[in-house]
């Protein structure tokens, strides 16, 4: 294994501690999602060996992939955080724990329709941006969108995720996401995950509520060259 992954690990976890601690925050309440994309699973299993339980990838067939070769690794939680497309929600159910970019009726249905084992946890995308075109909901069909997934049998509304625009200050797009979970909380109460944060903006995210950070090249270090 190598050692500077276990270094990039434990820096970046200090790091969550402090923010936290900084927001007056229990670190713990605090959960860190190793993105994995583009790497090879081995340094899936390097990861876990570190003590990581939750990983997650941005597309569909990488996850398949991976999550097949690491079913041995016993409390392993695949998180699919990429934009999701209906004709994929079979096979992105049937890889992931959790789907963090859950956008609009269709795909909540699909989702839904695709059944698994068990209850699938799913959360809101919400667009933080002017441009109607990127993926999420706008801020103002949220608690609309939530209402629909609530009615849904066989997935639970656990929250929201974003991404911070490029060209804003992270803490004050974050903060317009905390808004958004509000909206979701008077629907389903108890769907208080913020799904926020990466390797550039996490500390921002955490002042601003998130509980889940999507954090992958502070830990994994650079993608290997694409073949």
């Amino acid at each position: 294994m190598d050692a500077a992954l276990s270094d990039r690990l434990a820096a970046v976890d200090a790091r969550i501690a402090d923010a936290a601690r900084a927001a007056h925050r229990d670190p713990h309440d605090i959960t860190r999602i190793v993105v994995t994309k583009f790497h090879p699973v081995s340094l899936v299993a390097d990861l876990y060996a570190l003590g990581v339980r939750d990983v997650g990838e941005n597309r569909q067939q990488e996850l398949t992939a991976k999550r097949a070769e690491t079913g041995g690794l016993d409390g392993l939680v695949w998180h699919f955080i990429g934009q999701a497309q209906t004709n994929k929600a079979r096979a992105v159910r049937a890889a992931s724990h959790a789907v963090h970019s859950v956008d609009r009726t269709r795909i909540a249905d699909a989702l839904d329709a695709a059944e698994g084992d068990g209850i699938l946890d799913v959360l809101l995308q919400v667009n933080l941006t002017d441009d109607v075109g990127r993926g999420g909901v706008e801020p103002d069909g949220v608690e609309k969108l939530a209402a629909h997934v609530a009615g849904l049998e066989t997935v639970r509304l656990r929250g929201v995720m974003a991404v911070a625009p490029l060209d804003e200050e992270a803490a004050r797009a974050f903060e317009r996401l905390r808004r958004s979970s509000d909206a979701v909380r008077r629907v389903v109460d108890d769907a208080h995950w913020i799904s926020a944060g990466m390797t550039g903006d996490f500390p921002e995210a955490v002042a601003m509520g998130a509980t889940h950070l999507r954090i992958g090249s502070a830990i994994t270090g650079p993608r290997p060259p694409r073949d």
